[in-house]
């Protein structure tokens, strides 16, 4: 989810308020029509290992965000029957905040709508070193090597299948680290327009260009 500031900004609004507005406005809509498709999961890059190198003030602002998010947010895609995952290191979040991702996750295990998976300090390389730590510590100095299967199972995403699209809005042309391992055969779209402005009809129209594609898988 890109380009929160810059849609703030061109429309003269503090920096915040793009992120308000896709935590407001943008995300149920999404998670709702794309249940209603089929979809059976969705993932929401919200957080990055790099985006605590931000303005104190922003930082602490979607921190607050994050909180409301997990309250308010959160009880409504309940209610929609929405499963809720988290992948990323939440223990670098206040323990506030941890407790309610815990709580959150908890809630909605049994729903079966559509699993909608948000992404909190998160980063492709971090979510690897944690997974080599995580088997290594498994190992009990035995020596042997680690198959593709096995160490999927040690990722935050283990249980969701590899995304078939990744989209990403804002204009920029890169992944930026963005689930390194799992997007080896993931279709790419790139938006020039903000996260902002990602409405349900601009969904559909990525889910038709995703649909004409030929997908070969090495073949």
């Amino acid at each position: 989810m890109d380009g929160n500031r810059r849609w703030a900004r061109e429309h003269n609004l503090p920096v915040l308020e793009g992120h308000r507005r896709v935590a407001n406005s943008i995300l149920e809509p999404l998670i709702k029509h794309a249940s209603e498709m089929g979809i059976q999961y969705l993932t929401f890059w919200a957080w990055s290992t790099e985006n605590w190198n931000r303005d104190i003030g922003e930082v602490k602002g979607i921190m607050n965000l994050l909180q409301w998010g997990f309250g308010h947010f959160g009880e409504k895609l309940h209610k929609n029957g929405v499963r809720i995952r988290m992948i990323g290191d939440i223990s670098k979040f206040d323990h506030n905040i941890q407790r309610q991702i815990t709580a959150l996750i908890e809630k909605t295990k049994n729903n079966t709508a559509i699993t909608a998976i948000f992404a909190l300090n998160y980063g492709g390389r971090d979510e690897m070193l944690r997974a080599i730590a995580k088997w290594h510590k498994d190992q009990k100095n035995e020596t042997r090597e680690i198959t593709s299967n096995e160490f999927s199972q040690y990722l935050d995403t283990t249980g969701i299948p590899d995304p078939e699209l990744i989209v990403r809005t804002g204009g920029e042309k890169r992944l930026s680290g963005f689930l390194l391992w799992q997007s080896e055969y993931s279709e790419l779209y790139f938006a020039d327009w903000h996260m902002p402005d990602f409405t349900v009809t601009r969904f559909d129209e990525i889910v038709g260009d995703f649909e004409l594609r030929q997908r070969r898988f090495g073949k």
